[in-house]
């Protein structure tokens, strides 16, 4: 999660709002790919969650990387809670129950993205390892209680604590015992983004199903492929979901930006000082709603931006798209995650194609799909097929999709090869939860703390 913002300037009118996103657009030469994964810490002794402060901490971790790199720190009164690099654009940030994030840098192709994450990895061993640290890649926290799981020395986050019980169920777990992989696009133009939108909310289930990597709680098998996709089907429904609005004709910046007015808001940051702003939405907050309670009430793009940082949908629209519907998983998946997006996304013929596929999917079929992926992941019924049948045809689509792109490796080995595990899994039937549970009911013999073994990076 990126560093809050504090751009002060005012803001005059909803079309304000609107032209923030609309700043975004740029050209297709300049289009860039921007990766995130989260990841688990724990004691390589006893396998439980590192707590924040401490030799063998989450302090420690930041702080031996601050060293081994030479990023900036980020702070958030007096605790490092993160790190940014002033020359890529990269960061390092901590989710709220320490999971370990790399916000990569806007890099053009994938094999840099790729290069990023295996020298990420490598500095984090590096600097873990001498600390008795490991971080493990599932998409949620294979054994730990939610009240095992320490606590981030980050305001928002004490907000943030406080408000979910009151609009889910698994808002905690969503925070405390959950990865993701996600990947941030770009867009062209209000028409290139809207037809992104479109495309990436319907296949969201699909890439969900493919990446499903959470069939554990509390140390045992949970019912589930993605447990963590169930938990964001429960998780207040005022700022998450698959967004209906944007298939409606006319859909554009306005749109989006007239619903995220009417989402409550998280906090107002005023200085160093979080102010909880949980009782209003940012259209009464333009209105007034909070003057005389916080310092300079007036509200400021700066507002606005964090305030988009704090709405969760499948696909979540800033200056660029980012893609949310994957689990946390193995080395490999990290890189096969934006490969799969870039495919379907970045040639405008297979993302007319892409379309084409999903265009007449109604409303209710892709509630339905959204709703019965995290249990039943590739093998969900769909029309007249599975869901396994959907994802070789949009999996055959990002392949080409890539190879049009034409980026070469230094091995002379274009993008599909990052599609390598995708491809793997999809001709086995099999999504890494099944991977998981085969080894946990097989060569694991029920015993699931093989799982730190096996899949630590």
């Amino acid at each position: 999660m990126a560093r809050d913002t504090v751009d002060s300037t005012p803001i005059e009118s909803i079309a304000d709002l609107a032209e923030t996103l609309e700043a975004g657009c740029k050209p297709a030469e300049k289009f860039r790919i921007g990766t995130e994964h989260e990841k688990f810490g724990f004691h390589l002794s006893d396998l439980s969650p590192i707590p924040y402060e401490g030799s063998h901490g989450v302090e420690a971790v930041l702080s031996g990387m601050e060293k081994l790199l030479g990023w900036e720190r980020i702070e958030d009164n007096g605790k490092i809670i993160g790190l940014s690099d002033p020359v890529g654009g990269g960061a390092i940030s901590i989710e709220p129950g320490g999971q370990f994030e790399l916000s990569g840098a806007p890099l053009e192709t994938l094999h840099e993205t790729c290069r990023e994450t295996n020298v990420h990895l490598a500095h984090v061993r590096q600097v873990a390892e001498p600390l008795g640290v490991g971080f493990l890649g599932t998409g949620m926290a294979p054994t730990w209680r939610r009240e095992d799981v320490p606590v981030m020395p980050k305001s928002r986050y004490e907000i943030m604590t406080r408000y979910m019980p009151k609009v889910g169920k698994y808002g905690l777990d969503m925070m405390y015992r959950t990865t993701t992989i996600q990947v941030n696009l770009d867009f062209a133009s209000e028409a290139d983004m809207a037809k992104k939108m479109r495309v990436g909310l319907a296949l969201q289930p699909i890439a969900t199903a493919i990446f499903a990597n959470s069939p554990f709680t509390d140390g045992k098998p949970n019912g589930y492929k993605s447990f963590r996709a169930e938990v964001w089907n429960d998780l207040d429904q005022d700022r998450t979901g698959n967004l209906p609005f944007a298939f409606e004709d006319g859909f554009g910046f306005e749109s989006y930006v007239e619903w995220a007015l009417d989402v409550p808001m998280y906090f107002i940051k005023r200085g160093a000082t979080y102010y909880d702003a949980t009782d209003t939405t940012f259209r009464a907050f333009m209105n007034g709603s909070y003057e005389g309670k916080v310092p300079d009430a007036r509200p400021t793009i700066g507002d606005w931006n964090n305030h988009l940082s704090t709405l969760f949908p499948d696909v979540r629209l800033k200056k660029y798209i980012e893609m949310r519907g994957a689990d946390g998983g193995p080395w490999r998946r990290i890189c096969a995650l934006p490969a799969f997006w870039v495919g379907l996304l970045y040639d405008d013929g297979i993302l007319d194609q892409a379309w084409q596929l999903v265009r007449d999917w109604t409303e209710e079929e892709r509630g339905a799909l959204r709703a019965g992926v995290p249990r039943t992941a590739l093998q969900t019924p769909f029309r007249n097929g599975q869901v396994l049948d959907v994802a070789k045809d949009v999996l055959a689509l990002s392949k080409e999709g890539l190879r049009r792109r034409n980026r070469l490796s230094d091995g002379d080995l274009d993008e599909q090869v990052h599609l390598a595990p995708v491809e793997e899994g999809l001709a086995a039937g099999m999504c890494p939860a099944d991977i998981l549970l085969q080894r946990y009911g097989g060569s694991w013999d029920g015993d699931i703390n093989q799982i730190f073994k096996d899949y630590a990076y």
